[in-house]
């Protein structure tokens, strides 16, 4: 066994302005601090679901997606990014990513394009129905990720 200390030069963090990612944040910054990392903030945004608002299906008439939305969420995304970057201050390099589509792969993407090692992300820690109807960002990353994920729990 190789007894070489591990060292992750590029931690990706991923975040959504929950209690569950704020501790991912805290794991991350400390963990960047001590191994002089550079370190990603995500963000993704899930595409906002049409509307029937100002459509009537019966007249054969689409739903609509307002754009507005996702602009808006778009904004107050990298705003959040910009404030929770402010807290890294004494970490070798901070980049953010503001994406726009499922989260799961949006966060496996920028992994690979960032060449991160190491992915750190928070869960919910739902189980039973709710795990089974909304599925779990960490459980499909950790699966998929070709680097080692660090999965913050809630309750910790």
């Amino acid at each position: 066994m190789d007894t070489k200390p591990i060292k992750y030069g590029r931690i990706l963090i991923a975040t959504d302005d929950s209690e569950c990612s704020k501790k991912a944040l805290q794991h991350g910054h400390h963990l960047a601090t001590i191994m002089e990392s550079s370190v990603a903030l995500i963000h993704v945004i899930e595409p906002a679901a049409p509307t029937n608002y100002g459509a009537d299906p019966l007249m054969g008439q689409q739903p609509i997606i307002i754009p507005e939305t996702t602009e808006v969420q778009e904004k107050n995304a990298k705003a959040m990014l910009d404030e929770i970057s402010k807290e890294f201050n004494d970490v070798k390099e901070v980049s953010t990513f503001c994406r726009i589509g499922n989260p799961k792969q949006e966060i496996l993407t920028v992994a690979g394009e960032w060449a991160a090692d190491l992915i750190i992300m928070g869960t919910h820690g739902r189980t039973g129905f709710d795990h089974f109807i909304s599925g779990s960002v960490s459980e499909s990353v950790t699966r998929r990720a070709s680097c080692p994920v660090l999965v913050v729990p809630g309750k910790c």
